[in-house]
């Protein structure tokens, strides 16, 4: 049943993920490990083809576990009613090689570079703004780390009377939800995925 998205909006709690949260992301994620057998491996594998062919399935759902049980995962996980309901990936731009592949994302950048390149929502809670709080979140966490610059890499939207683009060819965001938290796409060649990049400033210490 698809939620309102008064309702929806009314009862959604957006946090950073913990180590504890295996358990949700797995029920969340399904057994198709949220698509394809991706299980929010893509980015980290370095190669496509045969190597990421390998990958798919329980290979990758072993890989992501074991990497979110040593905290060594970071993102934003949506929840309604102690369900998880969206997730969102952030993280250093080194923690995902496969970026370097991509030539439409290929620029200077440093250790203070983070990228938010994955999310998953549900169909039932798709349109109910989940995955713009999830990307606030996600804002928050990387500027939180130390990150002075974050990147997001959301798909090119159809062209006039191409219709919709569906939401399974979404899972970086699309480019109005970047643009609203202050996101400015980057000059880079034409793409699927077009480059955006937000300037954070350092997140400000609580005084004692």
């Amino acid at each position: 049943m698809k939620r309102s998205k008064l309702g929806a909006d009314a009862t959604i709690e957006v946090r950073p993920v913990t180590r504890r949260d295996w358990p949700a992301i797995e029920k969340l994620f399904g057994p198709r490990g949220a698509c394809g057998g991706c299980w929010c491996m893509y980015w980290r594998v370095p190669r496509g083809g045969e190597l990421w062919k390998a990958s798919q399935g329980d290979p990758n759902h072993r890989a992501f576990r074991k990497l979110v049980e040593a905290g060594r995962v970071q993102g934003a996980l949506a929840f309604s009613g102690g369900e998880a309901i969206g997730w969102c990936a952030v993280g250093p731009r080194a923690d995902f090689p496969r970026t370097e592949r991509v030539k439409s994302l290929r620029c200077a950048w440093d250790e203070h570079t983070w990228s938010v390149n994955c999310f998953y929502i549900p169909a039932a809670w798709r349109g109910c703004g989940v995955a713009s709080r999830l990307l606030e979140v996600a804002i928050e966490i990387a500027r939180a780390g130390g990150a002075t610059t974050l990147e997001g890499y959301p798909v090119r939207s159809l062209g006039a009377g191409q219709g919709k683009l569906a939401a399974a060819f979404a899972w970086t965001g699309v480019p109005a939800m970047f643009e609203r938290c202050g996101f400015v796409e980057q000059p880079t060649p034409p793409a699927s995925h077009r480059l955006h990049r937000l300037a954070l400033a350092p997140a400000k210490r609580k005084r004692r």
